[in-house]
Parts: structure tokens; C-alpha cells; sequence
């Protein structure tokens, strides 16, 4: 299956990196290589790009697309060991870095990844990197009833998780689970139908909450980010594109942090924490794809994009 996948926000990613041509950029999620390429195309021979992505197949869409480019470099690693990547490639510091922290479309459709909750007879995968251990089968057939549980809860925001995780613990005594369609068969059967029709498909939100925790899209996204920040140039800017309100609160809040000077509690009477501010925001609120963008690609429709300048 070829690796396709439309990049959102593509041109207003382009006008908030404020692209310098000969610039050092770092796309940390490089998919197909939509952003990147957009990104190379305004780079001279004296820039650089480096893509990473801790899935292999999106490495090689990429690797078939830049073909021998000498300025791109391709790594295969998860976008939060941003710093090592970078000290290992011997630079410093970066003019801009583009995250988009949704899962692609070629993921989504891709039978055997067991993304989609439409894809009855998959493999209870979920790995963006499917070189790692953990998948969504394990979670489902080892977690503890509460753990499942709260991932449910906070990962996806279901308000039917505890009955779900106890659904899932009773059956997995009586067989294993293996498919997506399994599971789909659970949610089907606790959530109401009256639910089901104000809310969309009763799997949504339990399928977002395993590939958060088989991926562990959030743990340690915020260090990650003032990490990143840190390793920028005066100048250059960070950019993320989000899709769901667990994430971009934590981007939000980062970003908050970076341009505050003073972090100490209001009723302090001096400030003590020496913290200073870092950076400033390029778009005060978040811009989302217009109308004709989500009607060309539904799948853009909950995406949020903030930028940050480093002072």
C-alpha cells in the first residue's frame, strides 16, 4: 500500500516556520513527506532538512521521494529524542521545527495496523513504530481492569469507561482479544444507542485512547517541547499542528511557560524562580483549517496549529 497521506495546513505551516533558505529545519513527524517537501522546495543548496518518524514504512515514502537530496537527512526515531538526534547529526542549534502530532491517513487506512475501528477483521496493532514490544492486544489482555480503565477515561474522554474496561476483562477470559472488530463488538454492546447517535461510533473514542497509550503520544510531550525550544536559534520558530484537546493543552501550556517571565505563585512578594521568559507566540490564537480544506479532507477538521518564536 502506497503511503498516502494529505498534509494539513500546509501552506499556513510554511508562512508561521518563516522559512530562511539556507536554514537548518526538522520535520519530527515526517510522514509521507508533504510538509517536507513543501519545506525543501524553499530551502537553497546551502540548507538542510532533517525528517524524522518512528515509522519505517513513512521513512521509506520518504527515502523514495527525496531519492540522494544530500540536504535531507532521514532518521528513524520518535520525535520526543529530538536533542540526540540532532547531537548525533553534529548541529547545535535549528531555524524552525514542525510537529504534526496527528496519526496519518495511511495509517488510518492501512488494514494491518489496526488503527481503524471500521476495519473489523484487523490485527490489534496500533504501533506507530512497529519495531516496539507493546501493542493494543496486550494492553486489552494484560492491563488491569482499573488500568484500562483510566486510559479509557483520560486518553479518550469516555464516559463509559469503566463498564467498557469491565466488558474487556470478562471477555478476555472467555477468549483473547485479537481483532479490532472484538473490541468493537464491546463498545457496540455497552454504549447506549441514544449515545451512539448524538456521538458517532461507539469505538471512537476507546480507539483514540489505546493508540495515545500504545504510543505514548503524551508521556513526556511537554519536556519534549522545552527541549526542542531550547535548541532553536534567536529567531527561528516551532510549529504543531494538534488534533485532539489532551495535546494541545499541554502545547498550549508550553508555549504559555515560554513567554512568561515569572512562574512564581501570585502571592509571592518577590520572585524567586529566576525564570525568564524564552520565546513569543506568532499567532495569538490557533488556526484551524478553513471550510474548503475540511471539505477536501475530512480528517482536518479537529486540527489546531500554534507557533512559537524564540527570542
Amino acid at each position: 500500500m502506497k503511503f498516502n497521506h494529505v498534509s494539513i495546513m500546509k501552506e499556513q505551516c510554511m508562512e508561521l516556520l518563516n522559512i530562511r533558505k539556507d536554514g537548518i529545519y526538522v520535520d519530527c513527524t515526517a510522514g509521507g513527506g508533504g510538509h517536507s517537501q513543501a519545506i525543501l522546495d524553499r530551502l537553497s543548496q546551502d540548507g538542510r532538512l532533517i525528517c524524522i518518524d518512528k515509522d519505517t514504512d513513512a521513512l521509506t515514502a520518504c527515502r523514495e521521494r527525496f531519492g540522494s537530496d544530500a540536504r535531507v537527512s532521514l532518521v528513524h526515531s520518535d520525535y520526543k529524542d529530538f536533542s540526540s538526534v540532532i547531537n548525533d547529526l553534529g548541529i547545535d542549534k535549528v531555524d524552525g521545527i514542525l510537529i504534526d502530532l496527528g496519526i496519518s491517513s495511511y495509517q488510518i487506512d492501512n488494514y494491518e495496523r489496526g488503527f481503524s475501528y471500521m476495519s473489523v477483521d484487523a490485527p490489534l496493532d496500533m504501533r506507530m513504530d512497529r519495531t516496539q514490544p507493546l501493542d493494543a492486544a496486550f494492553v486489552l489482555n494484560n492491563y488491569t481492569e482499573n488500568q484500562i480503565a483510566d486510559i479509557l477515561r483520560y486518553y479518550g474522554e469516555e464516559s463509559f469507561a469503566s463498564a467498557i474496561a469491565r466488558e474487556i476483562v470478562k471477555q478476555r477470559l472467555v477468549e483473547p482479544f485479537k481483532t479490532c472488530g472484538q473490541l468493537v463488538a464491546v463498545t457496540d454492546r455497552i454504549i447506549p444507542a441514544a449515545v451512539k447517535r448524538k456521538t458517532g461510533h461507539s469505538a471512537k473514542k476507546t480507539f483514540q485512547a489505546l493508540r495515545i497509550e500504545v504510543n505514548k503520544e503524551l508521556e513526556g510531550l511537554d519536556k519534549a517541547l522545552h527541549d526542542m525550544i531550547d535548541r532553536l536559534k534567536s529567531g527561528g520558530r516551532i510549529v504543531i499542528i494538534t488534533f485532539h484537546s489532551l495535546e494541545d493543552r499541554i502545547v498550549k501550556h508550553c508555549f504559555a511557560d515560554c513567554q512568561t517571565d515569572c512562574i512564581c505563585p501570585p502571592e509571592f512578594p518577590v520572585c524567586v524562580c529566576n525564570h525568564r521568559a524564552v520565546g513569543k507566540l506568532v499567532n495569538k490564537k490557533p488556526i484551524v483549517p478553513d471550510s474548503e480544506e475540511i471539505k477536501v479532507n475530512s480528517r482536518s477538521a479537529s486540527a489546531k496549529l500554534r507557533a512559537l518564536e524564540k527570542l
